[in-house]
């Protein structure tokens, strides 16, 4: 990795673990991904940008695999979804021969462009969603 997308991804990172994901986390509209912590086995939440086409949920990743929920989706592929305030349980996978930026033009909007602003490897993940009913959180 050159050292500015190291110290990009670094910097970038820190924002976010510091200040943008603990506000996003208490919006109630903001979509959350919780995966279980690969070595904690805690519930961890993400607030996540993307878009459910009929049962499935699609993101892409700054981090590529270096972001953690990504870590966490390799070592338990379960997952909650939180969209509207609702809960929906699934099945997590990344696709790396899927096109990131392809999938970005078919997301929102302004979370495509800070993924593409902060970004430093573009990985996208689809979450397979169990069924249309919510679960209670």
């Amino acid at each position: 990795m050159p050292p500015l997308t190291g110290f990009k991804h670094r910097a970038v990172t820190a924002l976010q673990r510091r200040v943008v994901n603990p506000i996003n986390s208490r919006n109630p509209a903001q979509v959350l991904l919780e995966t279980t912590g690969r070595v904690s086995g805690e519930p961890r939440r993400t607030p996540v940008g993307g878009r459910r086409v009929g049962h499935v949920f699609w993101i892409v990743s700054e981090h590529g695999e270096r972001s953690q929920y990504v870590r966490n989706i390799a070592a338990d592929p379960r997952v909650r979804v939180r969209i509207e305030g609702r809960w929906y349980p699934g099945t997590a996978q990344t696709l790396p021969d899927d096109d990131p930026r392809a999938r970005l033009r078919s997301l929102p909007r302004g979370n495509s462009a800070a993924v593409v602003l902060f970004g430093t490897d573009l990985l996208t993940a689809r979450v397979d969603l169990d069924d249309d009913e919510p679960r209670a959180s």
